[in-house]
Parts: C-alpha cells; structure tokens; sequence
C-alpha cells in the first residue's frame, strides 16, 4: 500500500474487492479532527444505483494509482456523515486557510491534502497542498476561480503548520466540489447537497448558474428549497425562480411567507410569474394544483417533423416530451380549444410532413382543472399514460399532469430525505445489505 495519499488522486478511483470485481468507486473521504491529530477513518464511494456507502479505513487493503482495493465485505447502508464526521472533498477543498511555516505566514485555499498511516495504521492527515491568496486585488477576485488558481503560488505544506481547517468561519468556494460531482444526475447531486451543512449548501447554491440551481431545487425537500433560497439575493431568487418547472415553482412559493411569495413574483417578469399566480389558486391536491403549464402545445397545421424537433429539446423533461397536446390558437396556455393529444412514438410511425392534426387520439379523456388527485391517478394507472391533459369548463388547455408530478404527492412527505433503506443504528445488520 502506498504510504502516502493525496486524496484528489484517488477520486474517482474505481474500488475493487480482492478477487478484482469492481465494488464501486471514490467519491469522498471522511476526516475526524478529535484527538491529537486528524485522521482519515473511511471513504464514502458510490455503488451501482448511485447508492453512497461507507468504507472503513480498516477494509482498505491497498491504494494506488489504478485503482483502491478492500477486504470485500461493504456494509450497503446508505452513507449518513455523522457529527464530528468532515468531508473532504465536500468540505475542506476551497477552505480558507492560515500556514505559518518558517516564520512566515500567510493565507491560502486548500487544494489537495496527503493522508498517511502511522506505526498504528491510522491513516492520519500530514499534508496540505495550498495556492496561495495574500494581496489579490478587487480586480483579481472578478476573475474566474480557475485563473486565479493558475497565478497564485502553490505549497505543499505540514499539516501541523495549517490553521483553520477544522474551523472555518468565513464564505467558502464551491467550484471544485461541483466539478468533482459533475457526472451525476441532477436528482444524485441533490442528495449530495442535502447531505450538506447548511453553510455549505448556500455555498454551493452560490456557486451554480441559475438554471443548474433551479434544477436542484425541485429534486431537493422543501425545507431545503426554502432554505436555499432565502439565502440568495431577492432578485437572484426571482431568476431563479423563472428557471423552475412553473408547477415547482409554484410549490416552492407556496411554502414561503405570503409577502415574500408576493416579493418575488413582482421581481419577475410578467409572463413568468402569471402561471405560477394561477397555479397558486388551485388545491394542490388536485389536477390543477399538479399540472405544468408548459406541456409540448402545437397547432393541428404543425407537422409532424415539426413536432419531433420540438419534443426532441435537451431541456425538455421526458414525461412533458411522451406526448404532444394538440389545440387551436393561442398555443400558449390557457390555449384555445383543446382537440386531443398525439404520443411521441405515434409520431415516430408517421410520414414526417404529416399533419399532427390528423393523428390526434381523442380515446384520451382530459381531466378537469377541480379533478382530485385520486380521479388523475387512476386515469394515468388505466390508461398507462405518463401525462394527461388538463382543461377548464370551456375545454381550453390549463397545463399537463405528469406522473412524476403525482408520485411526488402520493409518496410520503418526507421521501426526498427520509432514509427508508436505511435500518435503526441498533438493528443487527441483515445479509443484504453486506456484500
């Protein structure tokens, strides 16, 4: 095993048991500062299902360049970090902190550490690779985080000479977190912001654009969206908001104060806050508490080439792009009257100069804008559908239900965070969840 470690090497290492079959691989490693000096106790790598487990130190049987290798047995409890626990690359990459070596001192950003194990074979913390920051001009700081890494001066340093890197008090960057969580889906990486302090949760809100954040928002439970968002700026906050699924939207402001809910959607513009004022006025238990006011929506004229280049948008959620909803001008909801629905892979059957209005299925009943969410889940179960259209008394368009829309109201409250694959810390570990 190597003896020394630098922990931004081994992430992303692929984890292996001893027979050589792939386990996973590294996300983190978790730190404890109690004692005489800090140590590594284990690592945090995400198995298939993007599940983060733990790894204790102990069940690391080597570490090098290709790949970490341990004794086999991974207990598949989900990763909880518990108090005193600190993440590494969560947590202490960016940090600010103070070096005193040789009698000078100055101030640096945490780039990397090295951990190493002692006569005792504790991994225990003894490097710290720092870029310098002392004297960067106002002009410096509105550059990119990555430019100025370039220009500093880089040490590598004994941890012993390092203040603050338990403690840190002041506003910390975000940047090389995300880049090191890059690859994951938006939902993953908001398990991962969730399982963050809140301080470093509205450090790295600040540091994503405003349709990355809008993104995580709707994965993440309520207390953290309004958490995160009262920590932005008012109008960052309304950008925000703007970015949002209108139906998500929605939600999120109908948990906030009325004034504040009120603030923003003045700050935003007048066709984006519309919606979201409509859809406040409905029971959330209902079809129009549920819809999106964004489904696919084209005139029976639109072709059918046309309609796959519209549903065939990256940013386009796949259950809104299942199906294109089909009405008479305006196009933009509240439509004029609704005519039916064409599915997508309908589409895909069909010469592509086509007129979708010719191919509508009219088998699909829409709900109304009052239908319980009892009435909209049975229909989407008996007609194996994964949106349904929503209408008004005058058979205008409101908006689309999608199914992930009424999962999200039929699961328990608290199933965003609630740890329902993970047993009480008393019970005896079951054979499954050791592999």
């Amino acid at each position: 095993m190597s003896s020394r470690v630098f922990v931004a090497r081994i992430a992303g290492l692929t984890v292996l048991d001893p027979l050589g079959d792939r386990v996973g691989r590294v996300r983190d490693v978790v730190m404890t500062f109690g004692g005489s000096e800090p140590r590594a106790i284990g690592l945090v790598i995400e198995v298939p299902g993007k599940r983060r487990v733990f790894v204790p130190m102990t069940r690391v049987t080597s570490v090098d360049a290709g790949a970490v290798i341990t004794t086999g047995l991974v207990n598949m409890r989900r990763f909880e970090q518990r108090a005193g626990e600190t993440l590494v690359l969560a947590e202490l990459f960016d940090r600010r902190v103070q070096v005193r070596e040789a009698g000078e001192e100055f101030t640096g950003l945490v780039e990397d550490i090295a951990i190493e194990q002692n006569l005792r074979r504790d991994w225990v913390l003894v490097k710290v690779f720092v870029r310098q920051v002392d004297g960067i001009s106002s002009a410096s700081k509105a550059m990119s985080r990555l430019t100025r890494r370039r220009s500093g001066k880089t040490r590598l340093v004994d941890a012993r000479d390092v203040t603050g890197l338990h403690q840190q008090a002041g506003a910390q960057s975000a940047e090389r977190l995300l880049e090191e969580y890059d690859d994951l889906r938006v939902a993953d990486l908001a398990e991962v912001i969730h399982d963050l302090s809140p301080k470093r949760r509205a450090e790295v809100a600040a540091a994503m654009d405003d349709n990355k954040l809008a993104d995580v928002l709707e994965e993440l439970p309520e207390d953290d969206q309004v958490e995160v968002l009262a920590g932005l700026d008012t109008e960052r906050a309304a950008d925000v908001l703007e970015a949002m699924e209108p139906d998500d939207a929605a939600d999120l402001l109908s948990n906030l104060p009325s004034e504040q809910a009120e603030q923003l959607l003045q700050l935003m513009e007048p066709d984006e806050a519309a919606p979201l004022r409509r859809l406040l006025t409905y029971d959330e238990n209902t079809a129009g508490g549920l819809m999106t006011t964004e489904p696919v929506v084209l005139g029976p004229e639109a072709t059918i080439a046309e309609a796959l280049a519209v549903v065939r948008r990256e940013e386009l959620a796949p259950a809104l792009a299942s199906a294109v909803f089909v009405s008479r001008p305006p196009l933009e909801t509240p439509t004029g009257r609704f005519i039916g629905l064409v599915h997508t892979q309908k589409l895909l059957r069909e010469p592509p100069q086509t007129a979708v209005g010719t191919i509508v299925d009219k088998t699909i009943e829409p709900v109304g804008v009052e239908a319980p969410l009892g009435e909209v889940t049975r229909q989407l179960a008996t007609y194996n559908l994964v949106s349904m259209p929503v209408v008004d008394d005058a058979g205008r368009l409101l908006g689309a239900v999608t199914v992930d829309d009424v999962l999200d109201h039929i699961l328990p409250d608290d199933w965003r965070e609630a740890r329902h694959d993970v047993r009480p810390s008393d019970a005896p570990a079951t054979d499954e969840e050791v592999v």
